[in-house]
């Protein structure tokens, strides 16, 4: 597929991971188009770009009447990442709030549908899989994407959404041909990240000098924290190469305790704190790492930042460019909160 002079919408653009897709599609010679309701995402990310001319913004909610239609007249590609969803404490305590993904998406494909648009890319999640395959952390296991279902059971509301999104598709490409790709985003990280996020949430801790420093759930959940470029570039790929909906993981294989990279980040921060475990917290599964094999051969694609390298470089990021006062002022409404 040639980026260039295509035109690409990116629903929720100016997010943390939307807007870095921005910035790749641009570089790309691709015509940006982005919809946001700025009801999470960020401005800023993006005002530079905006203000540029590179990108024309509609800041509308893609649930009202007849805003989707709008937003894809004349779009070749459509990316479509516009959710409501935050970190583990939001997708655990605002059920109602992700079910409404259930509308959205069906709103965004109806009118993809109607308009001829080429082909969707969908930002689907790590939480479609069955929460009961991921209950041992001591499990080496690796989550490969046959193993959705059935029997499903998905990680609360979000994760039936972004099921229920993916398999809208597949049915959008057998009955009316309209193309798409699905991406299974594996707990993403790095520059433009926010508190509501584990690995932003753990420096948010460290950068303020929490004493104790608060670590939901036990310490041993294990995850593949996967570093935004990664992210970016496999969601690229995906439309480059995938047609008929099929969804493809996006994950690091790196199996890593949440214990270590707490520890990780006080050691790299030079902070001493004592660790309290808070296992009453909302914790996710025990369990969730990505087989990236079918990316590979699909694709091309595996990740290339080891998360402690990527870790690094977010921390750097996170220190030279908040305010402590600031940042003490949000984290405990934005661990729970968009």
């Amino acid at each position: 597929m040639e980026w260039k002079n295509r035109s690409v919408l990116v629903t929720g653009g100016t997010s943390f991971i939307g807007s870095r897709l921005v910035d790749a599609l641009l570089e790309r010679g691709a015509r940006v188009r982005v919809i946001d309701d700025l009801s999470s995402g960020r401005l800023e990310n993006i005002r530079a770009r905006i203000e540029a001319g590179q990108v024309a913004l509609m800041q509308a909610d893609l649930k009202q009447s007849g805003v989707a239609e709008r937003a894809v007249e004349g779009i070749s590609v459509v990316f479509h990442l516009a959710a409501d969803h935050g970190g583990r404490g939001y997708v655990d305590l605002h059920q109602a709030a992700c079910a409404t993904n259930l509308m959205l998406d069906g709103m965004v494909f109806a009118a993809c549908r109607k308009a001829g648009v080429e082909k969707v890319v969908y930002a689907s999640s790590g939480c479609v899989y069955p929460n009961h395959l991921q209950a041992d952390p001591n499990e080496i296991l690796y989550l490969t994407e046959d193993m959705v279902g059935p029997p499903y059971d998905a990680d609360n509301m979000y994760g039936w959404a972004k099921l229920m999104g993916e398999m809208t598709l597949r049915s959008y490409y057998r009955d009316w041909g309209m193309k798409s790709a699905s991406c299974r985003y594996f707990t993403v990280y790095g520059p433009r990240g926010v508190e509501n996020h584990a690995v932003i949430a753990m420096i948010a801790r460290a950068f303020i000098g929490q004493d104790p420093f608060v670590v939901w759930g036990t310490g041993e959940q294990v995850r593949n924290w996967t570093y935004i470029d990664d992210i970016v570039r496999g969601t690229i790929l995906a439309a480059e190469h995938i047609d008929d909906g099929t969804a493809v993981n996006l994950g690091t294989m790196e199996r890593i305790k949440v214990i270590d990279a707490v520890q990780e980040v006080l050691r790299y921060t030079s902070r001493e704190a004592r660790i309290e475990f808070h296992p009453e917290m909302p914790t996710g599964p025990l369990n969730r790492v990505a087989d990236n094999s079918l990316a590979k051969e699909l694709l091309g694609w595996q990740a290339e930042v080891k998360f402690m390298d990527g870790l690094h470089r977010t921390i750097d990021w996170y220190f030279s460019t908040k305010e402590q006062e600031q940042v003490s002022d949000v984290l405990e409404r934005m661990l729970t909160e968009r």
